[in-house]
């Protein structure tokens, strides 16, 4: 009897030290991202290049080993409200949150929305109910602990602001997107083109801030401040210096990557786990009480304590 109740305490162990040697992974950090393109605007002429950006830095989010990776095309405004909702569920799990928007941008009254492609906006009172907010997407991403990001490569030259009757004339319609400070700790905002600038859409398949970002963002280990200044200095070189990214928000003291460092070849070193795990594969195939007391006193004392009474 005694010995039957020790080999049921050895197996409750044995499923407690399989959950403990495989538990690493799932205390990885996790990185999730959604990414939005809007090309095809049913009210003004179609813009060229969101949509290839959002495929280029979507797919650039993939190679990094995002958990989570979402891109959507052509949204209108009730499918961009949908999308952040859902990636704000996702946020709410993760370490590091990201969200890039590519298409039209406007800011009315010193406040950046950004433009669906079923808008119109024949009047500036129309910007409240027809585009979705930026807050909405600083919103969505706040819940993740470590870092919040939001890339807007929306600072083009707005065709709407053109056409768009004004219902007050002291009311403001900029050029670009206006300067924004988050209140939110370790979030940062990129813009295309800083505060009150457009941007180009280029004349290649991309546009030469989502060129840089790619570029960029994915080296491994790099703080994204120093990330973002590399962008910084490829953008105006790329568009003859008509065109500055500028970065919003700030971060603590600590580096903060988008991809992890890779970690430091030093040669060959075993690992504790798998020590245990040939101990403990050994010990299963002999399978006699002097084994197993041999195995559990040479495993580390958390086990032991862990284990039943009775043993």
């Amino acid at each position: 009897m005694l010995f039957g109740a020790t080999m049921g305490a050895f197996r409750w162990f044995s499923v407690f030290l399989l959950i403990w040697l495989t538990c690493g992974a799932a205390q990885a950090e996790r990185r999730v991202a959604l990414v939005i393109g809007n090309s095809a605007y049913k009210s003004v002429p179609r813009l060229a290049n969101p949509v290839n950006d959002a495929t280029l830095v979507g797919g650039m989010f993939k190679k990094a080993g995002f958990d989570s990776v979402d891109i959507k095309l052509d949204l209108n405004a009730v499918e961009i409200r949908k999308a952040l909702r859902e990636f704000g569920g996702r946020a709410r799990d993760a370490e590091v949150a990201v969200i890039y928007y590519a298409g039209h941008g406007i800011e009315l009254d010193g406040t950046n929305y950004l433009i669906p492609t079923d808008a119109a906006l024949e009047t500036d009172s129309d910007v409240l109910d027809e585009t979705v907010a930026l807050d909405r997407a600083l919103f969505a991403v706040e819940p993740a602990k470590q870092l919040r990001l939001v890339i807007l490569d929306a600072c083009r030259d707005n065709p709407f602001a053109k056409t768009m009757k004004r219902t007050v004339a002291a009311r403001a319609i900029g050029r670009g997107l206006a300067k924004i400070e988050p209140t939110s700790p370790n979030t940062m905002i990129a813009f295309a083109a800083k505060a009150g600038s457009t941007a180009s859409d280029g004349d290649s398949k991309n546009s030469p801030f989502a060129a840089a970002l790619v570029e960029r963002l994915p080296t491994p280990g790099l703080d994204l401040r120093k990330a973002f200044g590399f962008v910084r200095d490829d953008v105006p070189k790329n568009t003859g210096y008509k065109q500055e990214p500028y970065v919003y928000g700030s971060l603590g003291g600590d580096d903060v990557s988008l991809v992890p460092a890779k970690p430091v070849a030093e040669g060959p070193q075993a690992s504790p786990q798998d020590a245990i795990r040939r101990d403990y594969e050994l010990a299963l195939q002999i399978a006699t009480r002097e084994v197993w007391t041999a195995f559990l006193g040479n495993i580390p004392m958390v086990f032991t304590r862990a284990s039943p009474r009775g043993s």
